[in-house]
């Protein structure tokens, strides 16, 4: 059975015109870097007053466990549930697992509908 584990802070997804604002000795954050721009996943109290985008209000859960790189459709699965209950998400994978964010307002039902679909959530 794949767990599910609650995230226990508020996140935010936003853009940044520089890496230099970014605390890199924070506590949670994703940092994506590409020809276009940077996006920065971090706790609501953590975002860079410079940012040029923001969008508040995101709560997470992550896949409990390392996932091996051979097992397939595990992110896939969790999304489709979600998708089917009109649950829109935002992902961001790391080596060792997935991290799922929903809208704060969906979170409950998000968390709700999947264990319906036989996951285990279990709080940070």
């Amino acid at each position: 059975m794949i767990q599910l584990q609650t995230l226990p802070y508020d996140l935010t997804v936003c853009k940044t015109a520089s890496m230099a604002q970014i605390d890199l000795s924070a506590g949670f954050f994703f940092i994506g870097r590409t020809d276009e721009e940077i996006s920065l996943v971090c706790r609501t109290e953590d975002v860079p007053a410079t940012v040029t985008e923001r969008d508040d209000g995101w709560r997470g859960f992550r896949i409990v466990g390392i996932l091996d790189f051979s097992l397939v459709g595990i992110l896939a699965r969790i999304s489709g549930i979600l998708a089917e209950a009109g649950i829109s998400i935002f992902a961001v994978s790391t080596f060792n697992t997935d991290y799922v964010l929903v809208k704060q307002e969906k979170f409950a039902q998000a968390l709700e509908v999947l264990e319906a679909a036989g996951y285990e959530v279990k709080e940070f």
